[in-house]
């Protein structure tokens, strides 16, 4: 039988369902109305332009992710980046277009959306130039002058010439047209990022001779033109924004670059033009950093000067979740808008919330940056506090609202990290009784381990939402120090199983780069994985670490163990250090860290042997062997399931056992090792479909869309 003396008892003080709550006077501000130009804005939540991983080849897709957030209060909600013409191609990242009349009518199918919520919808027009090599397309890119890929690619701009330049602002007035028709409200001129305008306003990369290139006035002349082709074309129905690079109070260019005074003297060409500003910086690492490096608000020093030279509204970004600190910069004059991507990513329901008092219910960023994955790698994005993400239209998931029971099933739910915790309490939104138990005293699993690794505190967020919310729920009871043996699990004659104990690091080198694990392994004694570190197994001599993982797990362990005072060699198979960081930004962050702090970075290098005295590495394309010494080994590698509960529960199952489940289901890590987003989607997943027939053959919707004018 399960120990009863193991049950948590909550002293939450929240508001109970159903119980009527108002918002805090202090954030009266936060929903005023606000006007840019012709259009109004409901209240101050502006959800600025980011990228979906949708793209024009999803539209339903991306239209479901939208509207949420419209429904959930954001006064604003405007696309990703949407390329104008077929020279603006940034396949294979899945950029918004406006091309034809079929990217008209998948637009529509947003702003349809966003309107019934009584949110303004915009798009952000973009420009390539030399951040767009056209490999869909083939089409030459256009750049200010001729100039390399900025995306790495072997290709070139062609430098524009006169017509080339009247057919940009021509296909940007186009598209502009085209948004009108789609029934936008705001349209961007994008002139940051590195693309075409951005390129234009550089005082370094402008060379150009003629009246495009050289003075300042010159160099913001093609900007100036567009934002009033612009107004132009979309007359008084639609706003124009401009989205626009502030590097720092002295002033930086476009680029980056500094050149003082540039920004100021920009803005008193440029000020007054669009209806609203837009302002970021340049440095992706930065504006979108993670909570590991970066922390809310982190872009006010670079901003808080911009509304002393334009009267025209101005919106910003900082990874947005308290309240407080959205008040405090309206108040203070610094944004008269609240930017946000990745909180109305987590919680789109955020300003409702807020508006509802129900702050305890915010499911707060944690700044991992799992989000933009999807976007460098092609595919819809998901987020690890809202398993909903972009499953909003394709699965018919909502952020907020559950289908509720359709059995008076009782479930028992086995572990409780990320997986067990997000399927107890979705099982518990939808009325069923659920048991949550936990071999530990400590509740989280992972996410409470990593999160007192060197700046992962926040991600203790995914933990500490849900237990609030379970707080709530009379039907969920949790279960400490309560470590089950199969027959133990049988026992309590629950209905439905899930099995989410995790996983564990293992000690045998077993990797992408080693499937037949390290072999000469010698002096156990001295091999770690990031269990033992987490756990206080700390190396105390000269250490590798051997990451095989490339994420973040290697160089955060690298910087913890390096502040102990031991001398640290991180060593990767891989050509870079945290190769898979580069889709999170975490790569050129991280490895500057490691640098800063005097740790030695070994790439394009496998271990071979290990002695407890020292390894020998070998070059991945050579085969050329070299030894470090070197007292201890952290193996950063690969995880392995803890499936043994579940294998026994399946065997007795099988025999017909006594008190056998009408069904058992492993979720999370213990299915398949994988991020934390992974975990709590797999447990959310888990909670939706219970007791729900589901298409095995087709458990989502294809977004396929046929038009018949192409």
């Amino acid at each position: 039988m399960m120990y009863k003396l193991a049950l948590v008892y909550f002293d939450g003080t929240t508001a109970g369902p159903g119980e009527h709550v108002t918002r805090d006077p202090r954030y009266d501000i936060l929903f005023e109305p606000m006007k840019i130009g012709p259009v109004t804005a409901k209240n101050r939540f502006y959800q600025v332009p980011h990228c979906t991983g949708s793209g024009w080849e999803r539209p339903r897709t991306l239209a479901g992710l939208r509207e949420v957030k419209a429904e959930g209060g954001w006064g604003v909600v405007n696309t990703e980046y949407c390329s104008v013409h077929p020279a603006c191609d940034d396949t294979p990242y899945p950029t918004a277009s406006l091309w034809d009349q079929g990217d008209i009518k998948s637009h529509a199918l947003m702003t349809e959306k966003v309107h019934a919520h009584g949110a303004l919808a915009g798009v952000e027009l973009c420009l390539g130039g030399a951040r767009m090599p056209n490999l869909g397309t083939r089409e030459v890119a256009m750049g200010v002058v001729s100039m390399p890929n900025l995306a790495g690619n072997p290709f070139q701009t062609r430098a524009m010439d006169k017509a080339d330049i009247r057919e940009a602002r021509r296909w940007h007035r186009n598209a502009a047209l085209r948004a009108k028709e789609a029934g936008f409200d705001i349209a961007y001129v994008y002139a940051t990022h590195g693309y075409l305008l951005s390129n234009f306003l550089s005082a370094t990369l402008n060379t150009r001779t003629d009246e495009y290139g050289g003075s300042l006035e010159n160099r913001v002349r093609l900007v100036r033109e567009i934002i009033e082709d612009t107004k132009e074309a979309v007359g008084d129905t639609m706003a124009v924004a401009c989205r626009f690079s502030a590097e720092t109070n002295g002033g930086y260019g476009g680029d980056g670059n500094p050149v003082p005074g540039e920004t100021e003297d920009m803005f008193g060409v440029l000020g007054e033009l669009p209806d609203l500003w837009d302002i970021n910086i340049s440095d992706y690492s930065l504006e979108m950093g993670l909570s590991r490096f970066v922390q809310e608000g982190s872009l006010e020093p670079y901003v808080s000067y911009i509304k002393s030279i334009t009267s025209k509204p101005v919106v910003s970004v900082g990874r947005f979740t308290s309240p407080d600190t959205m008040a405090s910069q309206i108040k203070r004059g610094i944004v008269d808008f609240i930017g946000a991507a990745r909180p109305s990513i987590a919680d789109p329901f955020l300003p409702t919330k807020i508006e509802e008092g129900r702050l305890e219910d915010i499911r707060e960023c944690i700044g991992c940056n799992i989000c933009y994955m999807g976007d460098g790698k092609g595919v819809p994005i998901r987020c690890t506090q809202n398993p909903t993400m972009s499953e909003e239209w394709r699965r018919g998931w909502h952020p907020e609202h559950i289908d509720k029971k359709v059995t008076d099933s009782r479930i028992l739910v086995v572990g409780a990290g990320p997986a067990g915790l997000e399927a107890a309490h979705a099982l518990g939104k939808r009325g069923y009784e659920v048991m949550l138990a936990e071999a530990t005293r400590e509740l989280g699993g992972r996410v409470s381990h990593e999160s007192k690794l060197p700046g992962l505190s926040e991600w203790v967020r995914v933990r500490d939402y849900r237990l609030q919310q379970i707080e709530k729920m009379d039907n969920v009871e949790v279960f400490r120090e309560s470590d089950m043996s199969a027959e133990q699990v049988l026992e309590i004659g629950a209905d439905h199983i899930a099995i989410a104990t995790g996983s564990h690091w293992r000690r045998d080198g077993f990797g992408s780069n080693n499937p037949g694990g390290i072999t000469d392994l010698g002096a156990p004694d001295k091999l770690y994985t990031p269990d033992d570190i987490m756990a206080g197994k700390v190396p105390i001599g000269p250490t590798v670490i051997f990451d095989d993982d490339h994420y973040y797990m290697g160089t955060v362990l690298a910087e913890l163990v390096r502040k102990t005072g031991v001398s640290v060699t991180l060593v990767t198979p891989e050509d870079t250090v945290s190769s898979w960081g580069l889709f999170t930004y975490d790569r050129w962050r991280a490895q500057t860290k490691l640098m800063e702090l005097g740790i030695d970075l070994i790439t394009a290098r496998n271990i071979s042997t290990f002695d407890g005295n020292s390894a020998t590495l070998e070059c991945q394309y050579t085969g050329q062997k070299g030894t470090i010494e070197v007292e201890a080994l952290v193996l950063v590698t690969a995880r392995t399931p803890n499936d043994g509960l579940y294998q026994e529960l399946t065997d007795k199952i099988a025999g017909g056992a006594k008190g056998s489940p009408k069904s058992l289901k492993r979720i999370g890590d213990c299915e398949a090792p994988a991020i934390i987003a992974a975990a709590v989607y797999s447990g959310h997943r888990y909670a939706r479909e219970l007791d729900v027939e589901i298409d095995r053959d087709n458990p989502l919707k294809h977004d396929r869309v046929f038009f018949e004018d192409g």
